[in-house]
């Protein structure tokens, strides 16, 4: 089993990866009683703070690997541990090793489609904006006000391209003045940094600030948070800043202004599940409710753990690509606690949510109880 030896330089190496700050960690555990993992196995965040402060570290292990970067912990920690940049450091340490467990070895695959192709699906680049398709979206073109960036799951997943379509038709509505890049594009880099592969994510952020550039974007619409994240707060980084705006914000916007207008009603009972990266890392609550709200006959209920306290479904930090059992997956509890409400719709603005939840529906066999939507998508079905 490949060790780090409790000596200077393997600590040295930790640190230099980004992992200093597990050294400010007293111990206290209260990361472990609030850690998503706990609810479904045995895991201790504290228990890898102490190990990376000593320098011994089993690169091997499941337990580098399971944190979803959800933000709870660091968002509680009364020393300011920074656990994600700790958990991303040691990632780093077994990518430089070339060291992955069995359930993580996916990643090879998708650092091999991320190079060949600028996506984690391995399709053709000339695939990438087909997605709209008779919807009269244009190419972007300098001059225009908005980039549309819908992230590679909208542009290359069946079920995500209906996210991108229910986009692009609400701009469309409201007369917005955008474009899209489709096949120039890479994908942003944010999953790929999370598992440690830091040399990946400043390669592909190069070449997407490089094309943004040569295009003269300057305003980029996300559909996906952990695009939105990347942009607004990774990129500038890079010497960038590029005004960086989340669907639910701008639509809101539009709203308000009367761009968009609501000419029908959903009758339904509909509960919003917080993205982690929407939430918690970014402080976007109310402007996804407030569309909800704003919808005739739509009523919104719920859950009992909702915003900062949000339960992550458990694909942030890479772990999208990497294998989950079934008994493991936090988007099956979320569900259930969707259904607790008496919701008929899981309502949700992350292409990744999107993901776990229809997962979860069809191993709970409760595809005829809860629907799964974005945002978007109901929001579409109701202006014009």
């Amino acid at each position: 089993m490949e060790v780090i030896s409790p000596f200077k330089e393997a600590q040295q190496e930790i640190r230099q990866s980004g992992g200093e700050p597990s050294n400010f960690c007293f111990q206290c555990g209260k990361c472990d009683t609030l850690c998503p993992w706990n609810r479904v196995t045995t895991f201790s965040v504290r228990k890898l703070m102490r190990e990376a402060s000593l320098g011994v570290v089993e690169i091997e292990k499941e337990e580098v690997w399971r944190c979803t970067t959800c933000g709870k912990c660091p968002l509680n920690c009364p020393r300011d541990v920074r656990q994600i940049e700790n958990m991303v450091a040691l990632r780093r340490v077994a990518t430089n090793y070339d060291v992955y467990p069995a359930s993580v070895k996916s990643v090879r695959r998708i650092i091999a489609c991320l190079t060949a192709q600028g996506n984690p699906f391995g399709e053709e680049r000339s695939e990438r904006g087909k997605w709209a398709e008779g919807l009269g979206v244009k190419e972007f073109t300098e001059g225009m006000e908005y980039l549309y960036f819908p992230c590679c799951y909208p542009c290359y997943d069946a079920r995500l391209k209906r996210v991108a379509r229910a986009v692009a038709s609400l701009l469309n509505k409201a007369g917005v003045d955008f474009g899209i890049l489709g096949s120039k594009e890479n994908c942003c880099g944010e999953s790929i940094r999370k598992t440690g592969n830091e040399e990946l994510f400043k390669q592909l952020a190069k070449e997407e600030i490089k094309i943004f550039i040569d295009n003269g974007v300057r305003k980029i619409i996300c559909s996906s948070p952990h695009c939105y994240h990347t942009f607004k707060n990774e990129y500038p980084y890079f010497g960038v800043n590029f005004q960086v705006i989340h669907i639910t914000q701008f639509l809101l916007t539009l709203l308000e202004e009367g761009r968009l207008k609501i000419n029908g009603s959903y009758s339904k009972v509909v509960t919003y599940h917080d993205p982690c990266y929407l939430g918690r890392h970014n402080g976007i609550y109310e402007e996804p409710r407030s569309l909800l709200k704003s919808i005739p006959g739509l009523q919104l209920v719920e859950m009992r753990e909702i915003k900062e306290e949000s339960l992550c479904c458990g694909m942030g930090g890479g772990r999208v690509w990497m294998e989950t059992p079934k008994e493991e997956r936090f988007a099956n509890l979320r569900i259930q606690q969707a259904l607790d409400t008496g919701a008929e719709v899981l309502a949700t603005a992350c292409p990744y949510c999107i993901t776990a939840f229809e997962d979860a529906r069809v191993v709970l066999n409760l595809e005829d109880r809860i629907e799964v939507k974005d945002v978007t998508e109901i929001l579409d079905e109701v202006t014009i």
